[in-house]
């Protein structure tokens, strides 16, 4: 499956504009591709729209917009790309009591000789990321791949009845996989599905418009049509191809002041307020927001 690239993220206005229609499908493609083994382990297999996604929304949540901070994303999450006749998988151990966590974490050391795939006769044993694993401890999250010998990819896109399984002293359980579970898992080991939303498709008169909300000196305030968080204004140098962090002190003090003042403000609107400096972005920003949470 082909790896992610700059060129399938686009602008984040782009993406604010058709974010609620992608999401939908999101959910549904990834409805497709969860399978619960028991009532402890789900696995939710990955490919190149669900780690797009991933990309999208941490650009956004953290406000990368520089070409470097998302190839950062993107080797992070390029690194769960499916290759040839092979799955991906999100593994998720899921434990509701807190106090219990640990201690169930400890009865299941050792799961990474233990999870399997079986189809058309081949038992196909999941790889688990070593970077993640330890002799005496486990995560509750951890990456895996499937890596399938030629028949046994054939027989998968064939089709053939498919099963997970874990076989665990500790766990033990299968899950068979549904028709529609099988069919979308196969089109990864054919190179992958189409995209779900054609974001280059987006008509530009589609694109929410940012709003000017005050100009001071050689700094403004500017409300992103779409904020990351309620209140979010981004205090920038407009017309200036300098980053932040080569701006002359005296420019640096102007944004500075402006931001404070927008501070300020959201402070008395919301009754908390966060903000955060892109030191790589152009023109030069300053991000002010209210975060998530209730008023301190």
């Amino acid at each position: 499956m082909k790896r992610l690239e700059l060129s399938d993220i686009p602008e984040a206005a782009v993406f604010e504009a058709c974010r609620d229609e992608l999401r939908g499908r999101i959910i549904a493609h990834k409805d497709l591709r969860r399978v619960e083994i028991g009532d402890r382990v789900t696995l939710l297999f990955e490919d190149r729209e669900t780690l797009r996604w991933q990309v999208l929304e941490m650009c956004r949540v953290e406000g990368t917009r520089d070409a470097a901070g998302i190839q950062h994303e993107l080797d992070v999450y390029n690194e769960l790309i499916p290759g040839e006749d092979e799955l991906t998988a999100t593994l998720f151990i899921e434990i509701t009591d807190l106090a219990e966590i640990r201690p169930a974490l400890d009865r299941l050391v050792g799961l990474d000789e233990h999870v399997t795939l079986e189809v058309g006769g081949h038992a196909v044993r999941a790889v688990f990321d070593p970077d993640q694993m330890e002799d005496d401890r486990i995560s509750a999250v951890q990456y895996i791949r499937f890596r399938f010998p030629a028949e046994a990819a054939a027989a998968f896109r064939a089709g053939e009845p498919a099963t997970l399984g874990i076989d665990h002293p500790n766990y033990t359980c299968r899950a068979r996989l549904a028709p529609e579970v099988q069919a979308s898992l196969a089109a990864d080991l054919a190179g992958g599905c189409a995209p779900l939303v054609d974001l280059d498709a987006v008509a530009p008169a589609a694109l929410p418009e940012e709003t000017v909300v005050l100009a001071r000196g050689r700094v403004r305030a500017v409300r992103p049509a779409r904020g990351r968080a309620e209140g979010h204004v981004c205090v920038e140098v407009p017309g200036d191809a300098r980053p932040y962090l080569e701006l002359p002190e005296d420019l640096t003090a102007e944004l500075h002041a402006l931001a404070l003042e927008m501070a300020r403000g959201v402070t008395r609107t919301h009754g908390r307020c966060r903000i955060s400096v892109d030191a790589t972005a152009v023109p030069a920003r300053i991000d002010v927001y209210a975060p998530p949470g209730p008023a301190r």
